[in-house]
């Protein structure tokens, strides 16, 4: 019969690559997990995986196994996690994924009164689902995402909740300066410094330069927002924003913001959540908080 314990063996030799890795990571013995799956195949009269070298390949029986693991296993440990916050005397636990940097600014301003009028729901914050939140949401290691690009997905629903316009960032001395928007040719020579997302996920190229078929000098990334800004405070480049997140962090520095294009770059910061999950009070309470909160 198939258990919670064989799919968390199939997703530890998936994740670790090795027997000897996944055993550590379960704090298993590695004849404890072979004689496990070897009893599991006798069961199910297929086999799971098969050892090439020291790396172990999976069958399509085993491949089956691990997408059901990646699917299921999660929905447990929330549910225990769920379970742990009753016990705790907690309502639950708001789990917030983060798909751009400058989303992250925007939540601050969200959770204080959240955890305010929320005091028995714990929050918690992770960055690691920057490229990949639809999967997190479908796979319940995350509750809400937010992001500037909702992705149409069986399952999720998507709210807006805060306008924006991503805008042209420059020294207030740049010759630019002068301008009032700005057009895509226009940064032919210029040093254009980002957060460190792949081109193709950047509006002001996929969305400004690229229709145009323009580019950039030179392109620079930065992790930081403040560092970001301290930079083209400096005069070293030029980069692109939200003009709320430059007026909010910024507004000490010696900056302008310009609009890219005729028509500007307009967008949305978006709430996805799971359509049967977005009316658990909690949940709700935190889209009516961020609607409200504009």
């Amino acid at each position: 019969m198939l258990e919670r314990h064989h799919l968390a063996i199939i997703r530890a030799i998936v994740r670790e690559g090795t027997l000897t890795r996944a055993a550590q990571a379960l704090f298993l013995t590695q004849s404890a997990i072979s004689h496990t799956i070897k009893k599991l195949e006798r069961s199910l009269g297929t086999q799971i995986w098969e050892k090439r070298g020291r790396r172990i390949h999976l069958t399509r029986a085993g491949q089956y196994l691990s997408q059901l693991a990646e699917t299921i296993l999660p929905q447990f440990e929330r549910g225990e996690e769920q379970l742990a916050n009753f016990a705790r005397g907690l309502r639950g636990s708001l789990r917030i994924g983060m798909e751009c940097h400058p989303c992250y600014q925007w939540l601050l301003r969200a959770v204080r009164p959240y955890l305010s009028a929320w005091p028995d729901v714990d929050v918690d914050v992770h960055q690691q689902f920057q490229f990949k939140g639809i999967a997190a949401l479908h796979n319940y290691e995350i509750d809400i995402l937010i992001t500037p690009d909702p992705v149409l997905s069986e399952g999720l629903t998507f709210v807006p909740v805060f306008p924006y316009e991503q805008m042209l960032v420059i020294h207030k001395d740049h010759p630019l300066a002068k301008e009032t928007r700005i057009a895509p040719e226009a940064l032919a020579e210029e040093t254009l410094i980002t957060y460190p997302v792949p081109p193709e996920r950047l509006d002001i190229f996929q969305l400004f330069l690229k229709p145009a078929q323009r580019g950039v000098a030179h392109h620079k990334t930065i992790e930081t927002t403040e560092i970001l800004l301290e930079m083209i405070a400096a005069n070293r480049g030029v980069t692109a924003l939200p003009g709320w997140l430059v007026q909010e962090r910024a507004a000490h520095l010696p900056l302008v913001c310009r609009a890219l294009g005729t028509d500007g770059i307009h967008k949305h910061i978006h709430l996805g959540v799971r359509e049967k999950d977005r009316e658990i009070d909690y949940i709700r309470g935190f889209i009516e908080q961020a609607l409200g909160g504009d």
